[in-house]
């Protein structure tokens, strides 16, 4: 594997507080919550009635009429956030015609891809005949259309698949990004991922498995990551993409870099489908490993970017794990979780997570964890509850772990 490093150029978010990456970051640092009422249905039957939704997308304002037509809404949030983090990474369509576009892919993943569109077809089928199924409901429904459709609109060439590993898609699609620029298959990679979830189905789904917070009386502090009242994670939609270049590239077209892409490490639990090893073994195994990736001393290390879903025994098993890997050095760790201002993303958590860590390299601050108002003693790490503070980031974990035992970190370093 090359030792050439691996960089970000752009970002892109659609998040329930914020549809710019400026806007998302803004929100987090106030502590503003995107999580409230289910307004795209009417959720009245159902024991969870909240969620993250965004708030006022028009996609018209990233695509034409029969693109949206012919997609299914996790890919009109791709295609917004691809569009963002490729103008903020002056990869205008016009400089792109003067690129050799074979040398830039695109690997966005989902986890459960087009839900709206297979829920939709399903009931016209169960309805009427096969004739009422769209003949766009197979390619609308696929979760590699996300990366098939950013490839398409801007005529990307390089390496191009989807990965789909529930809640950990999006660090597993910028890590392996990483690896084909390090393999010089790419100079740029656009990566991460999109999720659109919040349906009649996708909410029926979520709230059989019991995995979803009901406090539907108190919307905004609902997700609260770590904290003895937690009672189920919160669901949230949105994309999270990142534009990641090799360093020669970057300062090749003289672009703003955020930080470092140095490392990550990936492992399975092998152990059940939706809940966490007691003993940790799996996440540790992965968080040694993105150390080892990014040959960084675990002393180096000073932000961890938790999964911290606000589930009452994924929040502590992550902490275990944190403090076994770094042992006395996590005492010295902050450790936030952004999922407690946006609910849960998905396959796109850790896409807006990743944009999150950049963003506090760039401006010298952490989010807080809100409606931390009752820390729990097993998660007593430094959370960095309810306020944000001003920190100087160095090297920073990022956290995802999915269904089916999928676990995923990266690591990000200061860029000087």
């Amino acid at each position: 594997m090359s030792s050439k490093k691996v960089v970000v150029t752009g970002l892109g978010v659609l998040a329930p507080n914020g549809n710019t990456a400026n806007e998302f970051w803004k929100n987090c640092l106030e502590g503003k919550s995107g999580v409230d009422r289910i307004r795209g249905f009417d959720p009245g039957e159902y024991p969870t009635q909240i969620a993250g939704e965004l708030k006022n997308f028009d996609p018209l304002n990233y695509m034409d009429k029969k693109t949206i037509q012919r997609n299914d809404i996790f890919a009109h949030y791709c295609i917004a956030a691809v569009r963002q983090a490729l103008e903020d990474s002056q990869l205008t369509e016009s400089k792109l015609e003067a690129m050799d576009r074979s040398r830039i892919g695109v690997i966005v993943g989902s986890g459960m891809g087009g839900i709206y569109t297979y829920s939709k077809n399903a009931l016209a089928l169960d309805k009427g005949s096969w004739r009422k199924v769209s003949p766009f409901f197979i390619p609308a429904t696929i979760t590699n259309m996300a990366s098939g459709m950013a490839a398409i609109m801007w005529g990307l060439r390089g390496p191009n698949f989807s990965i789909s590993t529930a809640c950990a898609t999006s660090n597993h699609s910028i890590l392996e990004s990483m690896h084909i620029i390090k393999r010089g298959e790419a100079d740029i990679m656009v990566a991460g991922g999109s999720e659109a979830v919040i349906s009649p189905l996708g909410l029926a789904g979520f709230c059989a498995s019991r995995a979803l917070s009901t406090k539907n009386d108190e919307p905004q502090k609902a997700s609260r990551p770590f904290d003895t009242g937690r009672d189920g994670f919160v669901m949230g939609e949105g994309a999270g993409i990142l534009v990641l270049e090799s360093e020669e590239s970057a300062l090749r077209r003289d672009v703003k870099i955020y930080g470092e892409l140095a490392g990550g490490g990936m492992s399975c639990d092998a152990y059940h489908i939706t809940a966490p090893r007691d003993d940790g073994a799996g996440v540790i195994q992965c968080m040694e490993m993105a150390l080892r990736s990014a040959n960084v001393q675990k002393d180096e290390v000073n932000y961890i970017n938790a999964h911290g879903t606000s589930t009452p025994l994924g929040d502590k098993a992550e902490q275990k794990a944190i403090k076994e890997v770094f042992k006395a050095h996590s005492k010295k760790l902050k450790v936030n979780s952004t999922k407690s201002l946006i609910g849960h993303l998905i396959g796109a958590a850790g896409g807006a997570e990743a944009i999150a860590v950049l963003k506090s390299f760039e401006s010298g601050k952490l989010h807080p964890t809100i409606n931390q108002d009752n820390p729990d003693p097993d998660c007593d790490l430094d959370c960095v509850p309810n306020q944000a503070i001003d920190y100087h980031v160095d090297v920073a974990l990022s956290n995802s772990f999915g269904f089916g035992g999928h676990n995923c970190s990266i690591v990000m370093k200061r860029y000087e």
